[in-house]
């Protein structure tokens, strides 16, 4: 079983190619406003890296949000591209999943991303990875109420300095073989069935409703 992953959701590029469960080659790499430019030729480079041809991937597993909804469309368009080419199959998986199954050394994980105005997106997962509060776009006051329960607890993981919650906190580095093993027990999705999962409107549809 040869596993394209693929993570845009931010301001990084989180890619990696999982062959018989080792990672055989992985990207992990901050591009900001270029995510758009040079995400695919990094996927092209990394599948030549592993001498891997695309017809060979199996599989295909892609984060489909929240976060960055420019940045989210990069990777759903990419996945659905290979997937609708190549007829494979696509799992796609929570950026706030990934995060949780990214770190298993506290109680509870909260992972966090900035949602801008004092929001964040973000959910509470056991050290399992069993999600214990629903992910969700909460203001970031009403979720550190809610942490009070876990006594300390808990470790926030987020790449956002914006994140403004109170407790340890670790830097999110994605476990991309862990996420992808998870990933390839999850139900398959055809490719024209993906959509993003951005847990609030944009900014276009908030304003056309106001």
């Amino acid at each position: 079983m040869r596993v394209l992953y693929l993570d845009t959701s931010s301001s990084y590029l989180y890619a990696g190619i999982v062959s018989n469960d080792i990672l055989v080659e992985e990207i992990k790499v901050k591009l900001d406003k270029e995510l758009s430019i040079f995400t695919l030729p990094k996927i092209v480079d990394m599948l030549e890296k592993a001498k891997v041809a695309p017809q060979e991937i199996d599989l295909i597993v892609v984060v489909n949000g929240p976060g960055s909804f420019t940045g989210i469309r990069i990777g759903i368009t990419i996945a659905k591209t290979y997937a609708w080419a190549l007829k494979k199959p696509i799992v796609t998986i929570s950026s706030l999943e990934a995060m949780a199954l990214s770190v298993d050394t506290f109680g509870y994980i909260v992972p966090a991303i900035n949602a801008r105005r004092g929001y964040v997106f973000a959910g509470v997962y056991d050290s399992q990875g069993h999600m214990v509060i629903n992910n969700q776009h909460i203001l970031g006051k009403t979720l550190q109420k809610q942490l009070a329960q876990y006594q300390q607890n808990y470790v926030i993981v987020t790449n956002d300095q914006e994140v403004d919650l109170e407790g340890p906190t670790v830097s999110y580095d994605p476990d991309i073989l862990r996420i992808v093993k998870y990933a390839e027990n999850c139900e398959r999705t055809p490719a024209h069935a993906v959509e993003p999962n951005y847990l609030k409107l944009t900014e276009a549809e908030e304003n056309h409703q106001a």
